[in-house]
């Protein structure tokens, strides 16, 4: 055999040693990945205290997720509340292990503060890994039957404010209330510094808050004894279009009277509301990882008994993939800088 035969020889024993190197560590790299969460634990770090809906929707889904992960991993909620709750989605950025064994479940208006520039966020909402998203927060307003209101028209004629309750600014009670008040002119006297949803209804039960505007799914599941009873009458709800639920119940943005107050309103609310039950990961989690919690994410989502589950505690569960919450958090932060400065006006902590 010439050189040139001997020279053609090696070069394609050298691709297929390569070929074979590269196949063992594929091989290597996909059990890694496959058998990686069996016998582990997996922290559900939420934002709030126990008792509110996103304590709710976690643990629901902690109930149901493992099952759709290679290994069978345990899953456990750890509740971290504070600042609405930023402070769990701090430390998911600067303080988990980005191994994947910790996913965050904090406010989504979280992304939109970013943008606004709020000086006490310490992340950067692109640099998280997106797991998905349980459902959009459809926000709608109640007045406790104290309050003397039992119409949006009532609400506004109102000449006492009444007291809304709210955790923290960057919440969507918190901003929706005030983009309520600043774009549309309800009157309200915003109160904060309730843990969650279940405190706020204490409050109101006691009579230190005439209403809130949150999540209707919240609502539906925590406070159904009070609607159903005319204790907390629906006035208000800040979506699109009518909730299913709610055929009777006006839409906040009807009542813009500017082009501006509908912008603000669509900005603020409807865009933001898509993204505000988001299930996160620390930044540098592995790839491999990411998709698998994703795929296992998606086919709770799909699961009869997760979803039977959710419907046995008035959860609704309308998701987003992690493809499709990351693409519309990456739009939040693409807002106008117009568009933002106003809304950082009228969102700014008093």
């Amino acid at each position: 055999m010439n050189w040139v035969g001997r020279k053609k020889v090696i070069h394609s024993y050298t691709l297929l040693g390569f070929a074979i190197l590269w196949l063992g560590w594929h091989e290597i790299t996909q059990a890694s990945t496959h058998e990686f969460y069996h016998g582990k634990t997996i922290r559900l770090v939420v934002g709030y205290a126990p008792g509110g809906g996103y304590d709710f929707y976690a643990r629901t889904i902690a109930r149901h997720m493992g099952k759709h992960i290679a290994g069978n991993p345990t899953f456990i909620v750890e509740n971290m509340p504070g600042a609405g709750s930023l402070v769990s989605a701090n430390h998911l950025y600067k303080i988990a292990k980005p191994d994947g064994l910790t996913i965050g479940h904090f406010n989504g208006n979280l992304f939109q503060l970013q943008a606004m520039g709020q000086k006490e966020i310490d992340f950067n909402a692109a640099r998280f890994e997106y797991v998905g998203a349980v459902a959009r927060v459809e926000i709608a307003c109640g007045l406790s039957k104290a309050s003397g209101i039992d119409s949006a028209d009532k609400w506004l004629a109102s000449k006492v404010a009444p007291r809304m309750g709210a955790t923290a600014p960057g919440t969507g009670a918190y901003d929706t209330s005030r983009l309520l008040n600043s774009t549309l002119g309800f009157p309200l006297q915003l109160v904060l510094g309730y843990k969650s949803t279940g405190e706020m209804r204490v409050a109101v039960e006691r009579g230190e808050l005439h209403g809130v505007c949150t999540g209707w799914e919240s609502l539906r599941s925590l406070w159904k004894n009070f609607i159903d009873s005319g204790e907390l009458v629906m006035v208000l709800q800040a979506l699109p279009k009518p909730h299913m639920e709610l055929p009777k119940v006006p839409l906040a943005i009807n009542f813009a009277k500017t082009e501006e107050a509908r912008q603000l309103i669509q900005i603020g609310v409807h865009d933001v509301s898509a993204a505000s039950r988001p299930f996160m990961l620390s930044p540098g989690t592995p790839k491999d990882r990411v998709q698998l919690l994703r795929k296992a994410f998606t086919a709770t989502m799909n699961d009869p008994g997760f979803l039977a589950d959710a419907e046995k505690s008035n959860l609704q569960i309308s998701p987003l993939t992690g493809e499709e919450l990351e693409k519309t958090v990456h739009g939040l932060l693409k807002t106008s800088p117009v568009m933002l400065a106003k809304l950082k006006q009228i969102l700014a902590s008093q």
